[in-house]
Order: C-alpha cells, then sequence, then structure tokens
C-alpha cells in the first residue's frame, strides 16, 4: 500500500491480552505507516499526516503522549471511528466536504474537539450556523391567549386577517362519527392556507373562545365574514354535535379578504375581475361604487351552517 489513503473496517470485539502502553516515536517501527484501531474501525496513515497540525494526535505521535498497542501492534483510540476517516482527510488536505446533516456534523465537531483540531472545529460551527439560518420558520402563527391580544393583533395589523377558533372541549353533548375527522381537516387546511398566503395574509389560532370550530375573516381591522362549522343534530332522542368540513367556502372567504390587502381601499379592478357576472364590467363609475358597496355588505353577512338529520313529518290525529 502507498501513499495516504486510509483503510476501514468493522471489527467484532474479543477478549484477549490487555493492551500494552509504550511510548511512540514517528520512526521507532521503521515503517511509513501506522496502524490505527479506533473504536473497532481500522485505519492506515503515516505519521507525517497524524504530526501536521498542533493537535492531540500530533502529541500521541511525536513521543509526548503514551499511546497503547494490542498483541499486533494496532495502535488503540478508544474514541468512535465512525468520523475518523474525516478527521483525517482534514489533516491531510485542510479542507472537507461536511456531511449534509446537522447531526452528523454535530458528532463529527465533537471529534474535532476530543482531538484538539481547531481548524476543523471552526468549519462545524460555521456550517451549524448556515444551516440554522435555513430552518428558519416558513411563517409563524400566533395562538390567542386573551380577548385583548386578539383584539391588538387584528386592529394592528396592516394584512388582512384569517382565524380559526377549535377548541374541542367546548362540546357539551357527543360527537358524531365524523365529527373528530372533520376537526382534524379544517386544522390541516388553515395550516396549508397559512403557507400559500404567508406574507400576505395573517394567520392565527384560538383555543380559547366559546366555539368548537369557527373561522372568522378579517379586513382593515374589521370582521368580514364567519364561517361556523358545528351545528346540533339529533339522532333518535338524543344530540350529537356535527362538525362540518365546508373546504369550498372557506377558500372562498379566504380569496374575498384578499381584496382588503396593503390598499387601504379594496381596489376596483380586483373586484371587478372577481365579480361573477362580465357584464357588470361595462358599468358606470357610479354603478361600480353601488357594486364595490353591495360586494362589502354581502361579505359581512355572518355565515354558518345548520344541520338538522332528523326526517321530517306530519302527525294527523
Amino acid at each position: 500500500m502507498s501513499g495516504d489513503t486510509c483503510l476501514t473496517t468493522t471489527l467484532c470485539p474479543a477478549a484477549g491480552p490487555k493492551p500494552k502502553t509504550c511510548s511512540f516515536k514517528g520512526g521507532s517501527l521503521g515503517n511509513k505507516y501506522v496502524r490505527l484501531n479506533v473504536g473497532g474501525s481500522l485505519y492506515y496513515t503515516t505519521v507525517q499526516v497524524l504530526t501536521r497540525h498542533d493537535t492531540m494526535l500530533k502529541a500521541m505521535f511525536s513521543g509526548r503522549m503514551e499511546v497503547l498497542t494490542d498483541k499486533e501492534g494496532w495502535i488503540l483510540i478508544d474514541r468512535c471511528g465512525k468520523h475518523f476517516g474525516t478527521i483525517l482527510n482534514y489533516l491531510r488536505d485542510d479542507t472537507i466536504a461536511l456531511p449534509k446533516h446537522r447531526q452528523e456534523i454535530k458528532e463529527l465537531m465533537a471529534e474535532a474537539k476530543y482531538y484538539l483540531i481547531q481548524g476543523l472545529v471552526d468549519m462545524c460551527q460555521a456550517a451549524l450556523q448556515d444551516k440554522k439560518d435555513l430552518y428558519e420558520p416558513v411563517c409563524s402563527i400566533p395562538i390567542i391567549t386573551s380577548p385583548k391580544e386578539e383584539e391588538r393583533l387584528i386592529e394592528s395589523s396592516m394584512k388582512p386577517v384569517v382565524k380559526l377558533l377549535y377548541n374541542r372541549s367546548n362540546n357539551k353533548y357527543s360527537y358524531t362519527s365524523n365529527s373528530d375527522d372533520n376537526l382534524l381537516k379544517n386544522i390541516e387546511l388553515f395550516d396549508k392556507l397559512s403557507l400559500r398566503f404567508n406574507g400576505r395574509v395573517l394567520f392565527i389560532k384560538d383555543v380559547i373562545g366559546d366555539e368548537i370550530c369557527c373561522w372568522s375573516f378579517y379586513g382593515q381591522g374589521r370582521k368580514l365574514a364567519e364561517v361556523c362549522c358545528t351545528s346540533i343534530v339529533y339522532a333518535t332522542e338524543k344530540k350529537q354535535t356535527k362538525v362540518e368540513f365546508p373546504e369550498a367556502r372557506i377558500y372562498e372567504e379566504t380569496l374575498n379578504v384578499l381584496l382588503y390587502e396593503t390598499p387601504r381601499v379594496p381596489d376596483n379592478s380586483l373586484l371587478e375581475a372577481t365579480s361573477r357576472s362580465r357584464s357588470q364590467a361595462s358599468h358606470s363609475e357610479d354603478d361600480e361604487g353601488f357594486e364595490l358597496r353591495d360586494r362589502v355588505r354581502r361579505i359581512h353577512v355572518k355565515r354558518y351552517s345548520t344541520y338538522d338529520d332528523r326526517q321530517l313529518g306530519h302527525h294527523i290525529s
């Protein structure tokens, strides 16, 4: 074998003679290579590589520290050998390609600290900081802890606001069979919308309100619409709470609040583009103003769903 290439294998621990302690000197073995057993992984490298930098390895292989050897002459280092090949590569080249995962970088940094390789420690720390910046949250969702906090958030926001109130413990009846699934679907939709419209709409969660599942939509500090997803239904003579998942309605109201983005007055052109009838686009300015007022008025209507599963019938005496 020639060059500074390292060879790694894994050994199973076996009973045998106790290792010997000796003082190792670079040329004492009369061999260009030294054999290292690092936690069961075997490596071949040269004394020149191990003593290039002022590290603990240099102290070990320049005679300043005693080292342990087994009966076959392998020098024993009681550390995990997983990253020792990377350690050797850094000693050879003064640089390496770091692992992609944070956990592996942390493991490598721990080994570099043990061997006192400060340059590699600095590389790992810089990479961890960069990855920390990359993993900043995509969006932040405030969770309401009091009515005053909710009022402050909505009034101070320059963006439209979508609030999801969910509190399963508010129920005083049993739930219908699909209610738990529908409640979860509402929460999942909220998360999807918060990612989709992050930066354009402020999404907030409320877990202390009086409803079980209710969406509220705000623009310019005032409530525009509400979609209540719960109702009381009858199963025989027993009342139950039913949670619905009106997905299309929620999407519609979310798109409606986009009309109340940064401009303090809704964009007439956007209102016109979202109107259901194209013929209304040719109205005069007075008609457009009337359409705008009518649009806002309809958005202000409180919307909710009620369901009653009882069959209707008449009693004839």
